[in-house]
């Protein structure tokens, strides 16, 4: 199996960095096209050297309210800062896109902070950066890319799991940023080389080579597969959006140019907040690179067989709809 791994060319091991001011080794990583020094460790990630960083990830007091409820959550949006809290985790602000501050609740340590850290909170200091970000999976097939929305329990993780397994390689799992910058050719941004699967679906796909992190919290039920191979690292223009839902039998069908706006602001990671998050703005912005994504790619209901050992009949759809699309141009 082809394996690219592009970020910044010596790459070392990223516990190098001087002790912060919190006594915590700073390290560096590698992300969506960014260099990130972080206070909290975050294996995640691809490691880098140190260097300049576009974000940093501080270990302190934030001063927000935390939830007072357990399982509570606060979020507060402001132009250039966004706090977000979880009584249970710890609280997070995010400023000017480029710092984000993290102050863990009581006995929370690194792994469970990751969570956040790098689902919404990574997902908004994206958008902050004017990237669309979605809440989806991305695959990188043959110089192109897919991407799979699709609500809770739809299959994102695990037909992209299918995917690799099928030799082709993952962009992205449930934070998918894309770059607008040329209108004409909408490009994913490589995250990083890892895919949360329900125990059943790894073991019905079977990946590959993946170390299985160890589960920081019985609430969460995916385990984390951190990919040895089968990961892109380099940025792939999208060819197809698919909203995965169930069916008799795996099938595609075009969603109406009405239909596929509605359906990339449904899945766009900031709607989770509502209307709040849009704040100055951000909401004409984002509306625009949302019909900018539909009008370019448009998008395309996927219908997926119930059951893991019917899995690959829509692969295989998705392997024909790519090469028909090629074909075409």
């Amino acid at each position: 199996m082809n394996v690219s791994i592009v970020a910044p060319a010596t790459r070392l091991d990223p516990d190098v960095g001087p002790e912060a001011r919190s006594g915590r080794v700073r390290r560096f990583y590698w992300a969506y096209g960014l260099t990130i020094s972080s206070e909290v460790a975050l294996p995640e990630l691809q490691p880098a050297v140190p260097a300049t960083p576009d974000i940093v990830i501080a270990v302190g007091p934030v001063d927000f309210p935390r939830p007072a409820t357990a399982g509570g959550t606060a979020f507060r949006f402001e132009p250039t800062r966004q706090y977000l809290s979880w009584q249970a985790v710890g609280t997070f602000l995010i400023s000017d896109a480029s710092r984000i501050d993290v102050d863990p609740a009581p006995g929370i340590d690194d792994p469970l902070l990751a969570f956040p850290l790098l689902g919404p909170v990574l997902a908004l200091t994206l958008h902050q950066r004017r990237l669309l970000v979605l809440h989806a999976s991305a695959i990188a097939v043959g110089g192109q890319s897919v991407i799979f929305m699709g609500d809770k329990g739809a299959g994102k993780s695990t037909t992209a799991g299918a995917m690799i397994s099928a030799g082709h390689l993952l962009l992205t799992d449930d934070v998918v940023a894309l770059d607008l910058s040329d209108p004409s050719r909408p490009m994913i941004l490589p995250g990083f080389p890892q895919l949360k699967l329900a125990a059943d679906a790894a073991d019905a796909i079977r990946i590959g080579q993946a170390e299985v992190r160890p589960q920081v919290h019985p609430q969460i039920e995916k385990a984390q597969h951190r990919l040895q191979e089968g990961f892109s690292g380099e940025a792939q223009p999208a060819a197809r959006i698919y909203v995965l839902e169930r069916g008799e039998q795996a099938a595609i069908t075009p969603l109406p140019g009405a239909g596929a706006l509605p359906a990339i602001i449904k899945f766009s990671y900031v709607t989770r907040f509502g209307r709040q998050a849009l704040v100055g703005d951000f909401a004409s912005r984002h509306l625009a690179q949302c019909a900018q994504l539909a009008a370019r790619v448009g998008v395309s209901r996927l219908e997926v067989p119930a059951g893991l050992e019917r899995i690959d009949e829509a692969v295989a759809l998705i392997e024909r709809d790519l090469a028909a699309g090629t074909q075409a141009r």
